[in-house]
């Protein structure tokens, strides 16, 4: 497993598939036995029809870099993975599948179906759980759950049958989200709205003896074959005389009455709106306010029924043409007007749902909702960024019922039975009693059964003739269990009581309502414990310019893909650097060279500071017996400070930051300076400090291997194995990932140093930036003259600093100096560097350069402050849009600084 020392190019595939298979075959991803507070993390279960994608990518990253964080710091860590089902988006897939082969699931009938949907799960299930490995996740695979396995599918049964038996589940007749293509119920969360141009309707309906009427607007003219009123505003003075008058039914001729209710938006297109209890949920509510009847125009494939008259038969869409043309030709389409409104799609399959009068299961949401409110306001459930609190209490605050049935065949068959005798004819009634504001059916007089097992006999006639309920449940209904229900509920099992409540919950925001809302509910409910305290919310991926990130939009980007081009770690860092608390995720291919380049850098690093021969001669030592430059002084000064920084952040859930002080420790501080100075402190006549360097390299490079194991573990494994056995840190079986979180050590801070250094750094800094403002070539030597009145000796002692990494000789250092013709001077504090360029550099021609830049750069910034103070763009762009921008304004700002400041030497 181990090579000998870093190969001259970093091979992430071979690298990573190597470690991968090592950690899970040595059972590192498993709990350790020690005691200690468990650190416990439930997988948000990806759906088994389910390739990796970015969204993917970002939520399992973000969960491993946790877990590993806390298992370097000693804690017993479980991240349990598993898969969910997937009711609709499997049924559609098998479906699909099966009608290639020009069959469909009837002709099969439901027990083969489902065969056939275990066969397919058992050859292509495993998928996404492949793709998560390569990812780096490190959760306990040996625990893998399904929310259909054996286990899980008697906690669904559980749950069912206890929130049944405390009143909490109910079959009602109530108005539902439809979806024709799947042929199901939706909840209100699975129901995603979208803005539509469409257009707004009105249509005259005569009164009784056909003459005049009223005019209705409407954005669905095909429902007026199902209305049974038309609604006014009580006090419209327009429609005074019509109180409680008839009106004729367009194309149908039905008599309907006018209906007055203080509800009916006077200003909304006529004023008056036609009501279809049947298909509208608000028409629904007037129609259990008035009394109405319910008229459904539509069967489940969303075509007319016999309701529909000389439409029977007919699409929903066609159905609407021809309603028009016809409505037309009997001078009864008043008026078409272009109107925005908002369609709702289902989220599964994208077909428009249609609102439809049927019979479901539901659970009554507002007992539940009232312990979802109490997990925040008593006990201490917490939402990072705290913003998303708010969202969740509110959602909380105006929840609806859950209907929890699904009219497919895949999923956790519903534990209920009906006579075929008795329900029938309940059910047709329920529509009238659903009007009158009944919902609920007494499952008793409709011979509905509820229980684990099938009854002997109907209890409302005595009849045998029983059926199971044909419908499922909502995927979602095993999911609000699974932070207990992977631990064995409703057995009381060993893992049940160590692992359960679970520590933090890493979710994106668009399943706080579908998932995160109803977990903490069933947690109180079932557990009376919080599943989790800590919820972390990341952000959204999009492509550049703002639009969400998805296959279906053509615009996403296959995570697998640079995986295999660049490796899974330069994923890993690109996300994490990119993840700031809560913000959405601006993705383009070229943001993936950050972590390419990056674990490139550290890879070259290590192989510098692991090549040299004189590293493994140097036996280790305590730095308190090493003679230690200013250079090593500052450097382990920085690592401490990075130390504290990137712990408080990963503490905090902020990632990014996390990232970005690693990066800048590794690349600007530890790469860019200390290897620069350790190149010269190795070739030290002195013996003690070439030995010191030796052993600040081996120490610091060991424990900032450590530091990035939890972003970036398969490079930080491979590098940190290469390491002497005696630099590496404690760890029982030998591998990075389960040795000790670096320790705090106040010592090594050192505020001195660092300023001592930092002056250095200034005058280094100040003088390339010269150079390359006056384009200097690179391996050409500058004279320096230093005009130092406090400090000289600092600058004397690392005159050989100054030399290679300003490239600058000779230099001169003194109290004072005169500026020489074809020089260059710019103050450094108290300091003044004065860079010969005479013989170099054509000062006439660079400034003509320079001034061609300012005026290029002008120009640029005129745009973007044109951009920045321009309303229309401030009101539509993404926040991380504009933070951008105004970082790009400011870099510009910062060199037309650099480029007056030349201009000005050159004056």
């Amino acid at each position: 497993m181990i090579q000998k020392s870093p190969s001259a190019a970093y091979d992430p595939r071979e690298v990573e598939a190597r470690w991968a298979a090592h950690w899970e075959k040595a059972g590192l991803f498993k709990p350790a036995e020690r005691g200690g507070d468990p650190f416990t993390i439930v997988i948000p279960p990806p759906n088994v029809t389910g390739i990796l994608h970015m969204g993917h990518a970002l939520n399992n990253t973000l969960q491993d870099v946790l877990v590993r964080f806390e298992r370097m710091r000693g804690r017993p860590v479980l991240w349990v993975p598993g898969t969910d089902h997937a009711g609709i988006a499997t049924q559609n897939v098998v479906e699909r599948k099966l009608a290639g082969e020009k069959r469909d699931r009837h002709q099969l009938g439901r027990e083969r179906f489902i065969e056939q949907v275990w066969a397919w799960k058992q050859a292509h299930g495993s998928t996404i759980v492949k793709q998560l490995k390569r990812l780096g996740a490190s959760c306990d695979w040996s625990r893998q759950r399904f929310t259909m396995d054996e286990g899980l599918s008697r906690a669904v049964q559980t749950a069912f049958l206890t929130l049944h038996e405390n009143g909490l589940i109910y079959r009602g007749y109530y108005l539902v989200n439809w979806c024709p293509r799947c042929r199901t119920a939706l909840s209100d969360e699975e129901v995603q709205h979208e803005p539509l141009k469409g257009k707004l309707w009105q249509i005259r309906y005569p009164d009784a003896a056909g003459g005049e009427g009223v005019v209705v607007a409407t954005t669905r003219p095909e429902t007026l074959l199902g209305d049974v009123a038309v609604a006014v505003h009580p006090e419209d003075p327009r429609y005074k005389k019509l109180h409680a008058q008839k009106l004729r039914l367009p194309i149908l001729d039905r008599l309907v009455p006018v209906i007055t209710d203080p509800g009916v938006d006077r200003a909304f297109g006529t004023g008056a709106v036609k009501i279809t209890p049947a298909h509208d949920p608000t028409d629904f509510a007037l129609g259990q306010k008035h009394g109405l009847a319910a008229i459904r125009v539509m069967n489940a494939e969303g075509r007319m029924n016999e309701a529909a008259g000389p439409y029977r038969g007919q699409d929903r869409f066609d159905c609407r043409e021809n309603i028009l043309a016809d409505l037309e030709a009997a001078g009864l389409l008043v008026k078409t007007e272009d109107y925005d409104t908002s369609v709702g799609h289902c989220y599964r399959c994208r077909t428009v749902v249609e609102p439809m009068l049927s019979p479901q299961w539901f659970v009554e949401m507002k007992p539940l909702a009232k312990l979802g409110i109490e997990a925040v306001q008593k006990d201490g459930m917490t939402f990072s960024p705290e913003r998303w609190t708010k969202v969740y209490l509110d959602w909380l605050a105006n929840i609806r019922d859950w209907c929890i049935s699904r009219q497919i065949w895949w999923g956790h068959r519903i534990p209920a039975w009906s006579c075929r005798r008795c329900t029938p004819a309940y059910v047709e009634k329920q529509a009238i009693r659903a009007l009158s504001g009944n919902q609920r059916m007494d499952e008793q007089a409709a011979g509905i059964h509820v229980g684990p097992e099938a009854p002997e006999k109907c209890r409302s006639c005595g009849g045998t003739d029983l059926e199971q309920d044909p419908d499922v449940l909502d995927t979602w209904f095993s999911s609000w269990l699974w932070p207990f229900s992977v631990f064995g509920w409703p057995g009381q099992t060993a893992d049940l009581k160590r692992f359960y409540p679970t520590s933090t919950l890493v979710t994106a925001p668009d399943i706080i309502f579908f998932w995160v809302a109803r977990m903490v509910m069933a947690g109180k409910y079932f557990m009376k414990r919080l599943p989790f305290k800590q919820v972390v919310i990341h952000g959204v991926i999009r492509v550049e310019g703002g639009k969400k990130m998805s296959k279906s939009a053509g615009n996403s980007i296959d995570p697998l893909q640079i995986i295999d081009r660049m490796g899974a770690d330069t994923l890993r860092f690109s996300i994490a650097q990119m993840a700031s608390e809560g913000q959405d995720l601006y993705l383009s291919e070229g943001r993936f060279l950050l972590g390419r380049n990056f674990c490139n850098k550290l890879w070259n690093a290590a192989r510098l500071v692991l090549g040299a021969e004189s590293f493994g001669k140097i036996a280790p030592a305590a730095l308190a017996k090493v003679r230690l430059t200013l250079a090593d002084k500052w450097i382990l000064s920085r690592f401490e400070a990075t130390r504290a920084g990137v712990t408080e952040a990963l503490d905090q859930f902020r990632f990014s930051e996390a990232a970005r002080q690693l990066y800048a420790f590794v690349w600007n501080e530890f790469c860019d300076w200390y290897l620069e100075i350790a190149k010269l402190q190795r070739q030290s006549d002195d013996p003690g400090i070439a030995a010191g360097t030796e052993i600040v390299l081996g120490l610091l490079l060991e424990k900032t291997l450590r530091l990035l194991h939890p972003i970036i573990p398969f490079i930080t494994e491979e590098l940190w194995q290469q390491l002497p056995e005696s630099l590496r840190a404690s760890s029982a079986e030998n591998a990075i990932m389960t040795a000790p979180w670096p320790a705090p050590e106040t010592p090594l801070t050192d505020g001195e140093a660092e300023q001592s250094f930092s002056r250095l750094q200034e005058l280094i800094t100040q003088v390339r930036n010269i150079r390359a403002g006056f384009r200097v070539p690179a391996g050409r030597k500058v004279p320096l003259t230093i005009a130092a009145p406090n400090g000289a000796d600092l600058l004397r002692s690392h005159l050989a600093v100054i030399e290679r990494l300003a490239g600058v000789h000779p230099v001169e250092i003194g109290g004072k100096a005169q500026r020489p013709a074809g020089s260059v001077a710019a103050p450094v504090g108290d300091w003044t560097v004065i860079v010969q360029l005479a013989g170099l550099v054509d000062l006439a021609v660079a400034r003509k350069r320079i001034e061609k830049e300012l005026q290029n750069l002008t120009g640029r910034m005129k745009s973007k402050q044109g951009r920045l103070k321009n309303d229309a763009f401030r009101s539509k762009a993404p926040a991380e849009v504009i933070e951008q921008e105004e970082a790009s304004l400011k870099e510009l700002e910062q060199e037309m600084a650099r480029w007056n400041e030349s201009l000005r030497q050159i004056r």
